[in-house]
């Protein structure tokens, strides 16, 4: 049902080194290229759209980088990007700023994910629920044996706090989505500095848990099923599920510019969508608004 990341696979890891690659290659570039910053969960969409695009504006090049959500949203502000990548909303701290900073955020819904909890294809556990998932980031469960799986101790992994995925998945899943939880992330979670780097872990250790964007998913890892509550069915993520809201961790992915974009920043939003750019979107395994 999933495909894995190929052609794309190390790009999250090298991400500045092989725009610098394409930029050098796209022969008649002219001018400052558009600069592209932000969600690690985006960057590897980021630069498929930029590919597509270049090759039909060979003219306009383009520079895109990860480093998290929080990275591209404080380079907007900074004025330091043409356009903001973020798996999460823009909050009302950083709009303030903006305000004083004289950046007017504009925000574009331009595809959907599904945070995908996933583990070691060893484990034998397929299921999980919401509260369960709490429970483990928390702390409250430490072993495989409470949730059905091996007598072995639990290793949980998250993203680092300047993730967007991080910030959703404390939200929605670790606060049982209620901001007023004092439920956070225990101090045992080891921190990830990006999806991939959770993708080699799981992928080489049978006690690890972890998650990142439905994009990520490759035969190397297993996607547990997610259930709302005990009494609901869990559910696999999938672009069917997220698109029928039925995958219970599902979210928005967002591009941001200072103000209404124009010229070649706005000839580039309107690629991504376009049909073409959001048949990117799907071949990448994310969900498209279209």
């Amino acid at each position: 049902m999933f495909r894995a990341i190929k052609s794309f696979s190390f790009l999250a890891i090298f991400p500045t080194l092989l725009i610098a690659i394409l930029v050098s290659g796209c022969g008649r570039n002219s001018g400052k290229a558009i600069q592209i910053k932000g969600s690690d969960t985006m960057v590897n969409l980021g630069q498929a759209w930029s590919e597509a695009f270049m090759k039909v504006n060979p003219d306009i090049p383009i520079a895109v980088t990860g480093g998290g959500s929080g990275t591209g949203i404080a380079a907007l502000l900074s004025k330091s990007t043409d356009i903001a990548q973020s798996s999460r909303s823009i909050e009302p701290k950083e709009i303030e700023q903006a305000k004083k900073n004289g950046v007017d955020p504009k925000e574009f819904h331009v595809a959907n994910d599904g945070i995908t909890v996933v583990v070691n294809p060893s484990n034998p556990v397929s299921k999980l629920t919401i509260q369960q998932l709490s429970d483990i980031f928390t702390g409250k469960i430490t072993n495989w044996k409470e949730v059905g799986g091996p007598d072995r101790k639990i290793v949980a992994l998250s993203r680092e706090r300047n993730s967007g995925t991080h910030v959703f998945f404390l939200e929605h899943v670790v606060k049982l989505g209620d901001k007023k939880s004092k439920n956070e992330f225990a101090t045992g979670v080891l921190m990830m500095p990006s999806s991939q780097a959770i993708v080699e872990e799981v992928s080489s250790n049978p006690s690890a848990i972890g998650y990142f964007g439905l994009g990520y998913l490759s035969a190397k890892e297993k996607a547990v099923a997610v259930a709302k509550s005990a009494g609901s069915p869990a559910i696999l993520p999938s672009v069917k599920t997220v698109l029928n809201d039925s995958y219970p961790i599902s979210r928005s992915l967002l591009l941001y510019t200072n103000g209404a974009p124009a010229g070649k920043v706005k000839s580039f939003i309107d690629f991504v969508m376009s049909k073409e750019g959001q048949q990117i979107v799907l071949k990448m395994d994310f969900v498209p608004v279209k």
